[in-house]
């Protein structure tokens, strides 16, 4: 079966469709009609000639080419593609469609209102507890200084459930003045309660209302002759006048809305995002994607839809620079998920549009802006070159600039669990999305050459697709090693080998350490690394990097099996084996202790305990 007949037999239904390649699934797409949806990028049109690819798009130029065979799956409606699509992004990761690998969960700051005495903190999370949520905000630094100005002003309890529960004696914060212990009773509900209302109207951004009551407490207090206690709300009337003065409104109050501009260059393309909540711009993000060749309209509804999928705060509207194809459909889901989360105002539709006038397109409009200014710092980043790649290509005497770098690195004990990592920098910056994890094959014990050569030879398999530089963590060894892979494809990418500090003894006995050494192809000696040079400050974070990259993954190999170890005990399960661990520290610690201290662990009989010191000791 051809490409062209896939095509043609596409359905003229709600779904998603799969782009595949030789080897890969190239691009996957959502749509309210598969076929014309598909159709539009193969299609070709006289304005460019007799077998020009398609309507001018974008995404054209590079799928069109590509594409071997394509799938599809219906749904229901729109929505339904729309959460399928997310599915099948997060499982395949395909090439061509964007990736949002902001994964950052905004803070909150949480009131556990239904308890008797309130209690504050920030959180990631928001729960259906019944307790109040504020904001979210994009900064948890912010976050934290407006609960750390917050209680200077209204002391609220801020520790645990447990805590409050079993506190004797007032806390730190107490005497520093920034909670009124209320777990000990130095404050009555009545007052606490007052406190907890003033903290919220602080919240919910009505400063004047807070001002007026801290006023009138000064006011009160005065008239009682009390002048310490007038002079506490005076000052704090004049903080909240002081600090918080009224922000600029930019929507209605009352509503939540996030707000996005968009602009592109090339294949770069930035995604501003304003947040306004109550009314008034809060903070502000942007979201940049490099080589990106999708239509706009695309890019912003696949953003969308990945930016909200992760539990993310759902606001009241969305605001858009330009319409997507699937508004409706974003919109319907949006307002599914926003009637499951307990915020401030449950229950309304969220609307995804474009604003056609007033306040909400000067919104848009700012958001443009900020994305115009995003998008320059981003294209000057491209035309500054780090200086560690500068100073590197000078002291390897590289023929080219590095602008990406490949580590390895090996992590094993006596042969053990064998793993190895690599780690990719681009333009002297980590792309962790590149990194890969290689668990070892060699089964003939420790040889930390054989199992460099089978890790490089899995991962240059041809002589295409290499990067600028290879490091290796060793010395000569590990160098020969390298360089006998890359002949055997033919390829002439350069390697350098990192070794570690070597003691050496002086005459007299003196010990000494001779500084971390760089092997080249073609030196007979080595290059030492010195302090404060930028090509060897990024080298050893590169190294260091894939040195932390392989042994976390050997750390969890390792404890995986150490999990399993106990569990093969007859009578040992999760549960047992969490609360060994808990008591205990590590699988040593278990190994250590007596039956009779085994059986201090609930749920660890005499005869268990007997068993599990019988096992271990094997």
């Amino acid at each position: 079966m051809t490409l062209e007949d896939d095509i043609n037999s596409l359905p003229s239904l709600p779904g998603v469709y799969i782009m595949k390649g030789e080897r890969e699934i190239l691009y996957i797409g959502k749509a309210k009609n598969i076929r014309v949806r598909v159709r539009s990028y193969f299609r070709t049109t006289r304005a460019h000639g007799a077998g020009a690819p398609g309507d001018g798009r974008y995404a054209v130029r590079y799928l069109a080419g590509r594409v071997k065979r394509i799938e599809y799956i219906v749904t229901k409606n729109e929505k339904e593609a729309l959460i399928l699509e997310d599915i099948l992004l997060k499982k395949h990761k395909p090439r061509y469609n964007i990736r949002l690998k902001d994964d950052k969960t905004y803070v909150s700051i949480k009131l556990t209102v239904r308890e008797k005495f309130p209690r504050i903190s920030v959180v990631r999370r928001i729960k259906n507890d019944g307790s109040r949520y504020f904001g979210p905000y994009a900064s948890s630094r912010d976050v934290r200084d407006i609960v750390k100005f917050l209680r200077k002003l209204f002391p609220l309890c801020s520790c645990s459930l447990r805590e409050f529960k079993n506190r004797v004696r007032p806390c730190l914060d107490y005497q520093i003045g920034v909670c009124s212990a209320p777990c000990v009773g130095l404050i009555s509900e009545q007052s606490y309660a007052e406190l907890v209302q003033e903290a919220i109207l602080f919240l919910d951004g009505r400063n004047r209302e807070v001002a007026s009551r801290l006023k009138k407490k000064m006011f009160e207090a005065s008239g009682r002759e009390d002048y310490e206690d007038a002079a506490k709300w005076r000052d704090r009337s004049l903080a909240v006048e002081g600090m918080l003065e009224e922000q600029k409104v930019a929507g209605r109050p009352g509503i939540d809305s996030d707000v996005f501009g968009f602009l592109r260059h090339g294949g770069d393309a930035v995604i501003q995002m304003l947040f306004v909540r109550d009314g008034r711009i809060t903070g502000a993000r942007d979201f940049s994607f490099r080589k990106v060749e999708l239509p706009s309209e695309e890019i912003m509804s696949s953003f969308l839809s990945q930016l909200y999928a992760a539990g993310r705060f759902i606001p009241d509207e969305a605001l858009l620079p330009f319409p997507v194809n699937d508004c409706a459909a974003i919109s319907e889901w949006l307002s599914d998920k926003k009637g499951g989360v307990p915020i401030r105002r449950m229950g309304r539709s969220v609307r995804v549009y474009v604003p056609k006038r007033g306040k909400k397109t000067r919104l848009v409009l700012m958001a443009n802006e900020n994305a115009k200014e995003a998008l320059k710092r981003l294209l000057l980043k491209d035309r500054e070159t780090p200086q560690g790649l500068v100073d590197l290509k000078t002291r390897l005497r590289l023929p080219n600039l590095p602008s990406v770098i490949e580590a390895f690195d090996i992590s094993n004990i006596g042969g053990d669990m064998a793993v190895a990592a690599m780690v990719v920098f681009v333009d002297a910056v980590p792309d962790k999305t590149r990194y890969r994890l290689y668990k070892i094959r060699l089964t003939e014990g420790p040889n930390d050459y054989a199992m460099m050569h089978e890790v490089l030879s899995r991962r240059y398999k041809d002589s295409s697709g290499h990067p600028g530089l290879i490091v290796v963590d060793g010395g000569k060894g590990q160098l020969s090693m390298a360089l006998k892979v890359l002949d055997g494809i033919g390829a002439k990418t350069p390697v350098v080998a990192i070794a570690k500090e070597k003691l050496t003894q002086r005459p007299g006995g003196k010990k000494t350490l001779k500084g971390e050494r760089v092997y080249l192809n073609g030196a007979k000696d080595p290059v030492f690394l010195k302090e404060g040079s930028p090509g060897d400050l990024l080298l050893r974070r590169v190294r260091d990097e894939a040195h932390r990259f392989a042994i976390t993954y050997h750390r969890r190999l390792r404890r995986g099996a150490v999990t399993s170890i106990l569990e093969t005990i007859p009578g040992v399960g999760p549960k047992k084996r969490s609360a060994l661990f808990e008591r205990f520290g590590d699988l040593e610690g278990v190994k250590n202790a007596s039956p009779g201290e085994l059986t201090r662990v609930p749920g660890i009989t005499e005869k268990l305990a007997n068993d599990i010191k019988k096992e271990l000791s094997r």
